[in-house]
């Protein structure tokens, strides 16, 4: 799959990161908080213990983020080990811009935000603002 990586954020043929399913949620937050990749039978062993998962439902969950670019994933002898293929916070992005593409109007949605944002949430775009480069 064709994509392209800005600070984190992931694009694919079909637009930005797709959104994530509860069940999605938590195995993408299993990958976040672990230091190196993960075998399925790692992912269904650190799941939260109220999951009552099968093997093959959590493989399928990891095989549907793999094709919508969400995990990368390597051989690991029969089976594949994952990695989160963004940040927690590039997804949140992702996120962030869906929201605003969706919304039809995205100014005024930044508007919206503007006028509710903490005093140090308006001094983390202000910085960052400044700091990004010019677009050609």
């Amino acid at each position: 799959m064709e994509h392209e990586e800005q600070v984190g954020v992931r694009k694919t043929r079909g637009g930005v990161v797709p959104h994530l399913g509860k069940l999605e949620s938590a195995v993408m937050d299993v990958l976040w908080s672990s230091a190196s990749s993960l075998t399925v039978r790692d992912v269904l062993e650190r799941m939260p213990a109220q999951r009552n998962l099968a093997y093959t439902t959590v493989m399928t969950v990891l095989s549907n983020l793999h094709r919508k670019a969400m995990v990368d994933r390597e051989p690991a002898g029969k089976a594949y080990s994952y990695r989160p293929a963004l940040t927690r916070q590039g997804a949140a992005a992702a996120a962030l811009r869906e929201v605003l593409d969706a919304s039809g109007d995205p100014r005024s949605v930044l508007l919206h935000f503007a006028e509710t944002a903490t005093e140090e949430e308006s001094t983390v775009l202000r910085d960052a603002l400044a700091r990004r480069p010019p677009k050609p």
